[in-house]
């Protein structure tokens, strides 16, 4: 079984390199001559058919014209990027390239074109998406109507027509991308054309200029968002209240005690004195939220997984308006903690790490649970976006009731589910717990 998926593995990099090829190589113009080629070959079939054999001769003559035109096009130039740091999912960024000529000669007629990195996957890549959409043909139920989804590409990038460049002299054009995922944008180069006299074929001129741009997830607007859980007392303050980065606000110096965190030493004091000397931090009040980021799936590129982190960095940028931390709390490789508000991060940081999360395929739900109570003890509430709502899920919940913690629940689903789900722990509470389907997000979170 395995040789015959890598048989239809190896015919659709094939089939989709020829596709590509012939989108950039071929003019509007070119495909109907192209396509009248393959009608005229048919027809040539028929061995009484005179004018097929005519128009089928005709025609091959004129692509065979086009390509060798397209082999005297020799160009040399530089080319030089103006990236934005990021773009966003769903949201046109537009960038200037400047173009240098570096030829005796004006230059006219030209396209740039960018040069994305293949967005094709790796076998086991494409395999998993394979086995996950078999799967769903398998089961019975009825979804939604939609356009196919496409986890590998990641953008789309547009051409533009370059003015006429005289000889040494620079051009500046426009380039539009949409961004469709998020995650790193590469470009690896640019390519400038230049149709043949007969206008079928274009000849290109190559420069590599590898870049890259980080595209961040899709964040949906929110409505004034409370969020739960009141004020708490923050040993040490701000300073200490996360374990990225330290602050230099602090109430005095004073000699380290048994117990002392060896972050709060102050080396220079030491060094002057003697002996260890640590600083001392003004304890506060104020809200300290959880936003618990659910990464099992057992779809590694699911369009539910991308709706979910696009729904958690939504919650992420409605902090900037309140007086809180906010502690985002997933499981990749490893069990990760993120504090961002109130000068120790930025949400930008935060959005960046959130362009970068991945399915965790290899670890049981319990890793996430053992991490989210290990960082409530400061927490004033915990907003939870799930996959799924099971035991496992629902029994965390529980947990988090039980240590007196205001939890709100959000559940991303691929279909609207037959029946609404049982809230179980949330029962109490059902204003705080939701369930959003992926097309109508936006539509479920103005509910909230």
């Amino acid at each position: 079984m395995n040789l015959i998926w890598r048989a239809v593995y190896r015919f659709y990099r094939v089939m989709s390199w020829l596709i590509h090829w012939s989108q950039r190589r071929f003019t509007f113009a070119g495909w109907l001559v192209l396509v009248g080629f393959c009608v005229s070959a048919f027809g040539a079939l028929d061995m009484e058919s005179l004018s097929a054999y005519q128009g089928l001769v005709l025609l091959l003559w004129l692509i065979l014209v086009a390509f060798a035109f397209s082999l005297f096009f020799r160009f040399k130039f530089s080319a030089e990027r103006l990236l934005p740091r990021f773009g966003t999912v769903g949201q046109v960024f537009i960038y200037r390239i400047r173009v240098k000529n570096l030829t005796s000669k004006i230059q006219m007629g030209l396209t740039l074109m960018e040069n994305p990195a293949d967005p094709r996957p790796s076998f086991e890549e494409w395999l998993a998406r394979q086995l996950a959409e078999e799967k769903k043909v398998r089961s019975l139920r009825l979804s939604r109507p939609q356009q196919r989804y496409n986890p590998f590409r990641i953008a789309t990038v547009s051409n533009a027509s370059v003015p006429p460049i005289p000889p040494g002299g620079e051009a500046e054009v426009q380039i539009a991308v949409t961004p469709l995922r998020r995650g790193l944008l590469r470009l690896e180069g640019l390519t400038l054309a230049r149709t043949d006299p007969l206008g079928l074929v274009r000849a290109f001129a190559k420069f590599r200029a590898p870049e890259t741009v980080l595209i961040l997830p899709k964040r949906y607007p929110l409505p004034p968002v409370v969020m739960p859980g009141s004020l708490r007392f923050q040993e040490g303050g701000v300073a200490l209240a996360s374990n990225v980065g330290q602050s230099d606000e602090f109430v005095s110096l004073r000699e380290y005690r048994r117990g002392d965190p060896l972050r709060r030493i102050h080396w220079r004091s030491w060094a002057r004195i003697g002996k260890p000397i640590v600083r001392e931090f003004e304890d506060e009040f104020f809200a300290r939220h959880a936003l618990v980021l659910d990464t099992f799936s057992d779809e590694p590129f699911s369009e539910t997984f991308e709706e979910a982190v696009s729904v958690a960095s939504s919650f992420a940028c409605a902090v900037r308006t309140q007086e809180s931390l906010l502690d985002l709390l997933f499981v990749g490789s490893q069990a990760y903690c993120f504090t961002t508000g109130r000068g120790v991060g930025h949400v930008e940081q935060m959005l960046e790490i959130l362009a970068s999360v991945r399915v965790c395929t290899d670890k049981p739900f319990d890793t996430l649970e053992t991490l989210a109570l290990n960082h409530i003890s400061a927490v004033s509430g915990c907003i939870c976006v799930f996959l799924a709502w099971d035991e496992p899920r629902q029994r965390l919940v529980r947990k988090l009731k039980a240590l007196n913690v205001p939890v709100r629940v959000v559940i991303i689903v691929a279909d609207e589910p037959a029946r609404a789900f049982d809230p179980g722990p949330m029962m109490d509470e059902p204003d705080n717990f939701h369930t959003l389907i992926v097309g109508q997000i936006e539509q479920g979170l103005s509910r909230i």
